[in-house]
């Protein structure tokens, strides 16, 4: 199972104020009402950010790990927790937005559960209801093809963790050693999807999709993540 070891020291690794608010910014320009799920939350940072907006949460992720590191937050009681896969989400109607952030949409591997998901979501939201997920650009797999590597100390723990692209996958692999050397590993596999064939699988399932680049740039153009605005219509 990921994110189990890894739970522990993720905010250690990646926790990026700066990029929480820049996400927290881009839901608030793109979405209605306040009604909210959000799937493979993590850690919950961007979660509790938006309970603190006013949003009303729902959030799930597939680790029980990462969720009670989330609910030991402040501000953690304006969210509803849960442990689910974000695959076989049960479809619970009326949310005026669902999300699924921080390349989480990535660790799908196969597109008919992809393809599934997308109608669960949209099936999911009201009439005019929103979408937002973010994916890795292309541009990742020539980033990676030459493996990547960090290393440092950590929560009292040395780590490495190498990224390396092998064809349409990113294969991340965590190691972490004690204080008495032993090592534990955790290995992370996601694909890298063409951004327009994610479109039209979306567009097949009744959104109107629009595609940002890092935030900021409209459609299509070089950059390490696409962001889908999904919009569902009055009907399908």
């Amino acid at each position: 199972m990921m994110y189990q070891i890894l739970a522990r020291f993720y905010d250690a690794l990646v926790q990026d104020e700066e990029a929480t608010n820049a996400w927290v910014s881009f839901i608030q320009r793109h979405i209605q009402g306040k009604r909210v799920l959000e799937l493979a939350c993590g850690s919950g940072e961007i979660t509790i950010a938006l309970g603190k907006k006013g949003y009303r949460v729902d959030a799930s992720d597939i680790s029980e790990d990462m969720i009670e590191i989330a609910k030991q937050k402040p501000g953690a009681d304006m969210v509803s927790w849960s442990v689910r896969d974000m695959r076989k989400i049960e479809e619970d109607s009326g949310y005026d937005a669902v999300l699924c952030l921080c390349d989480s949409i990535n660790y799908i591997l196969e597109e008919a559960e992809l393809q599934d998901m997308f109608q669960r979501i949209y099936n999911m939201l009201r009439a005019h209801g929103t979408y937002i997920m973010d994916m890795h650009s292309v541009d990742r797999l020539a980033e990676f093809s030459q493996e990547f590597f960090e290393d440092g100390i950590i929560e009292g723990c040395g780590y490495q963790w190498t990224i390396q692209s092998v064809e349409d996958r990113l294969y991340h692999t965590f190691a972490f050693y004690n204080p008495e050397g032993k090592c534990t590993l955790e290995q992370h596999i996601q694909r890298v999807y063409d951004p327009v064939y994610i479109m039209k699988m979306l567009e097949a399932c009744g959104f109107q999709v629009a595609i940002y680049t890092d935030f900021t740039f409209s459609g299509i153009v070089p950059g390490e993540k696409y962001f889908y605005v999904c919009r569902k219509g009055e009907n399908r």
